[in-house]
Formats: C-alpha cells, sequence, structure tokens
C-alpha cells in the first residue's frame, strides 16, 4: 500500500505521511463484534500511574478478534477488509457457511470474496489456520500459539511473519520476527501468510498533535529534569551528571536483563539479535 505525502502548507504538513487505505473495503464495522473500550490513562484501579505516557486519544471501539481461529471445517468468505484502531494490521470480516461473523487479523493478498478455512488437512493458502505439524517448513506464519488452543500470541503487528525452521519430536523450531529462533508444540495453531499493511513502519508522524491523537503523551528526557526527579537531572548546561543511563528508578537503561520468565528458557533456541 503506497505512502502519500502533502504540500508543506505548514510546519506540521512538511514531513507528515499517512497510509493510502486503498485496501479498506467497508467503513463502518460490524456492529456485532464490537465492544466498548474504556480508557485508563495509564492509571491503575487506585488512580495511579503505572504506565507513563498514556493519555488523551480519539474515542475508539474495541473489535473483537478471532485468535483461536477455533470454528474448525467450516469455509468462510471475506465480506470486508477493515480498519482497526487497536493494532497496526488490517483485520478482515469472515462471513461462515452457518451464517455467524468474526474478524480475523489481514495477512497480504488476501480478498474479498476469498474462501478461508481452519482445521487440520486444509490448503496452505494466506489467512488458513492448521496445527504447526500439518503446515510445510519454511512457510511463512503469524498470529501462533505459544500454548494448545490458548489463542495466537506471536507475530501479530503490521507486516509481521515468523518462519517455520524445523520440527524435532512434538516441538517446531520457529523464527520469530525478532530474529530469535524458539520450540513451539507442533499441535499449537497459526495462520498462513505475512500480515498486511507493511508500510505501517514508514508513516511519518509529522507533528506531536498527531501522536496525541493516538494516545501517546509526551516524554520528558530525564536530563531535561531536577535532580529531585531523575538520577540524569541538573547540572550546569546539558549534563548528564556522570551517571550510567538508567530508570528514574534507578534500573540501568542500556543492556540490563529484565526478563524474569526464567521458566520458558528452555524453548529459546537462540536470542534475537
Amino acid at each position: 500500500m503506497p505512502i502519500k505525502t502533502y504540500k508543506p502548507t505548514s510546519p506540521g504538513m512538511r514531513k507528515l505521511t499517512t497510509l493510502t487505505f486503498d485496501e479498506i473495503t467497508k467503513i463502518r464495522p460490524e456492529k456485532s463484534l464490537l465492544v466498548p473500550l474504556k480508557r485508563t490513562g495509564g492509571r491503575n484501579s487506585y488512580g495511579r500511574v503505572t504506565s507513563r505516557w498514556m493519555g488523551g486519544g480519539h474515542k475508539k471501539a474495541y473489535r473483537i478478534i478471532d485468535f483461536k481461529r477455533d470454528k474448525r471445517g467450516v469455509p468462510a468468505k471475506v465480506a470486508a477488509i477493515e480498519y482497526d484502531p487497536n493494532r497496526s494490521s488490517r483485520i478482515a470480516l469472515l462471513s461462515y457457511a452457518d451464517g455467524e461473523k468474526r474478524y480475523i487479523l489481514a495477512p497480504l493478498d488476501l480478498k474479498i470474496g476469498d474462501t478461508v478455512l481452519a482445521g487440520e488437512g486444509v490448503d496452505i493458502k494466506p489467512a488458513n489456520a492448521m496445527p504447526i505439524k500439518s503446515i510445510p517448513l519454511g512457510t511463512f506464519i503469524h498470529n501462533i500459539e505459544l500454548k494448545i488452543s490458548g489463542g495466537g500470541q506471536m507475530a501479530r503487528s503490521a507486516g509481521s511473519f515468523a518462519q517455520l525452521m524445523a520440527k524435532e519430536g512434538s516441538m517446531a523450531q520457529v523464527k520469530l520476527p525478532s530474529g530469535e529462533v524458539r520450540y513451539v508444540l507442533q499441535d499449537c495453531y497459526a495462520s498462513i501468510g505475512q500480515l498486511g499493511n507493511i508500510d505501517h513502519e514508514n508513516v511519518t508522524i509529522g507533528k506531536a498533535g498527531r501522536s496525541r491523537w493516538l494516545g501517546k503523551n509526551p516524554r520528558v528526557r530525564g536530563v531535561a529534569m531536577n535532580p529531585v526527579d531523575h538520577p540524569h537531572g541538573g547540572g550546569e548546561g546539558k549534563s548528564k551528571g556522570g551517571n550510567h543511563p538508567q530508570s528514574p528508578w534507578g534500573t540501568p537503561a542500556k543492556g540490563f536483563k529484565t526478563r524474569r520468565r526464567k521458566q520458558t528458557d528452555k524453548y529459546i533456541v537462540s536470542r534475537r539479535k
């Protein structure tokens, strides 16, 4: 999908780029698949900020996405390709033969009228879902389960894909978008193909206000703060104060390992680059 540029009629428009949305075929979402989405502003139930730099943003509803792909053996027609404000990838509205409608993540080259299936022994076609044991080596996959029937958790953003590298016993080696290679159970489901909207990473925000529309508040640099607010703060002129890069609470910011789930280390064959 091409990138759209604008005439520099203002400083905000000079570098601004947007997507053309050529592949979007339906403006209004399916009402039966919408639920309200409450905004937290980064606050927890006590009203304290637990996730910084969040707030504002355009009002939006959540689209219920079928990450599990548990409607097996029932063919579905692609009724529309839609925009989803909650994620970078596009979503596809499926109309099943029994009348049910569901949203799935839309891979590259999925078009209106295509037939989509989930189950063992289905064709290797974009958007079809099957167990990893049924997928040939080298295939691009997305929406990969970590637990059997737990729903897809990996490779879900725009342009993402993982690659099936090897099969050993009950496990398969999958190379993730980060470059990490890890074991996944062969009975876990995955969808075929690379996710669409691959130009998402090339969009230039252009102005601060557009970030605010997305619910992103400004990040103040630590060196711009006072010593009482941040370890990098204070000093005459622009100064780091001689500290190693760290968070406001003293956690090292570069190269410090924060991974806690050591029980799953055995599933990682090689770390990300």
